[in-house]
């Protein structure tokens, strides 16, 4: 059987025919009343500021020369048991097409439906065909489609054998339907696709714009780079270049097409974007550190008083008394808290009644928090930390922290300040 496979995949296959499109010939195909072809979105690396892959999109036209949608197509071939078909139709005319599209270097990125390359015929001639065009599997990022829970062990399964031929293995779609990371952890891809409606979220909501960066920075903390698609507005663009993605594609950087990637037209919207970023931060920056001054100041002025001998309470009223200073509390060289929490407003202990069982810090230990870990590290200065949740209200806040002599001992005071997802746009 190889032996027939590999005389087949000599030649392009049967059935496949040159297409004049916008002036460029590719390669078509019929199916039944259909015409199918190939157009290929750009895939860039922010970094590089570069096309690095193309996602292969199967077009269909009917008798009339109507254009019909790929899902209709892939629908309809569900209904008629002929999902694997068309499936297999699709990626060989994007094989055939990614080769006359002249990329060098870059990768193919292709959708596959679970099972469509379980069968070892077609399996055996997709490789032949790989091998015919001269496109290493290394080329190939395999796209799996997020399933039914009850069949994802086989994708699994699937993607560890293509991993194992020399595949990279893409997760498509991930943050809508039933999408969890325990489907990362099991299917193991090299490329994670962040879905559209998740980036959607992030554009209108806050929160959502929040926690985007760091659901990026724990998928590259698994092992796993991560692609936003789905990217069609300036807005969207800067979401995605601001929480670290590795690639990007959607329309705002370039349409599928039968043709290569504007490299100009790319490199210049990506370096907009960096230039943007680049003076967002630096204005966040100026407006994080006059929001803290005034609190740095009575803070560092606490620090003075407590190491000249004045109590904990006596020296924090400054600090206390400006609007979203919460609390102080002093730590030993441990990270141990010596005594109870300092406030002054008066409506603290009723915010903080619903968490009475953690109200009381005293002994509590804080070693592992970053504003102890700082303030021992670099015992000369001020610290102010990133907002974080605090555990005393379960809110954001800011907390400064500063080491301090006090007589013989090491001590590190420290101080909240409420937060808002407003004070830090």
């Amino acid at each position: 059987m190889m032996s027939a496979l590999q005389d087949v995949a000599a030649a392009p296959p049967a059935g496949l025919e040159f297409d004049m499109v916008s002036g460029r010939q590719r390669y078509a195909l019929r199916h039944k009343d259909l015409t199918l072809t190939s157009v290929f979105q750009p895939i860039f690396s922010l970094s590089h500021m570069r096309a690095v892959g193309y996602e292969g999109l199967l077009r269909a036209h009917d008798a009339f020369d109507c254009a019909v949608p790929p899902l209709d197509v892939f629908g309809e071939a569900s209904r008629q048991g002929e999902l694997h078909h068309v499936d297999r139709l699709a990626m060989t005319l994007h094989l055939e097409n990614f080769k006359m599209l002249g990329a060098e270097r870059e990768w193919l990125f292709l959708n596959v439906h679970a099972g469509a390359l379980t069968d070892s015929y077609h399996a055996a001639a997709f490789a032949a065909g790989l091998a015919r065009l001269g496109l290493p599997q290394r080329r190939i990022v395999l796209e799996m489609q997020e399933v039914r829970m009850c069949d994802f062990d086989r994708l699994a399964d699937e993607a560890r054998h293509f991993r194992e031929q020399g595949f990279l293995i893409a997760l498509d779609g991930f943050g809508a339907g039933d999408s969890n990371l325990e489907r990362i952890w099991q299917l193991d891809p090299d490329i994670v696709k962040i879905d559209r409606m998740m980036l959607s979220h992030a554009a209108h909501r806050t929160q959502a714009a929040t926690i985007l960066p760091s659901f990026v920075s724990l998928l590259h903390e698994a092992g796993k780079l991560v692609l936003i698609q789905g990217i069609e507005t300036e807005h969207e663009a800067q979401l995605a270049f601001a929480c670290d993605a590795d690639f990007v594609q959607g329309f705002h950087f370039g349409r599928p097409s039968g043709g290569l990637a504007d490299s100009v037209y790319a490199a210049a919207r990506i370096g907009e974007l960096a230039e943007h970023h680049r003076t967002q931060s630096e204005v966040r920056e100026r407006r994080l550190a006059a929001r803290l001054a005034p609190y740095m100041r009575a803070f560092a002025r606490a620090g003075e008083r407590l190491a000249d001998g004045e109590t904990l309470e006596e020296v924090c009223w400054n600090f206390l008394s400006l609007d979203q200073a919460a609390r102080c509390f002093l730590l030993d060289a441990q990270g141990r808290q010596m005594g109870r929490n300092v406030v002054l407003r008066a409506d603290r202990p009723g915010n903080e009644a619903r968490f009475m069982p953690v109200a009381d810090a005293q002994g509590a230990n804080w070693m592992r928090r970053p504003y102890f870990r700082a303030a021992i590290e670099a015992p000369d200065r001020v610290h102010a930390t990133k907002p974080y949740l605090s555990i005393n209200e379960a809110r954001l806040c800011v907390t400064l922290s500063l080491t301090v002599r006090i007589g013989e001992r090491l001590c590190v005071l420290c101080g909240d300040i409420d937060w808002t997802q407003d004070d830090d746009q």
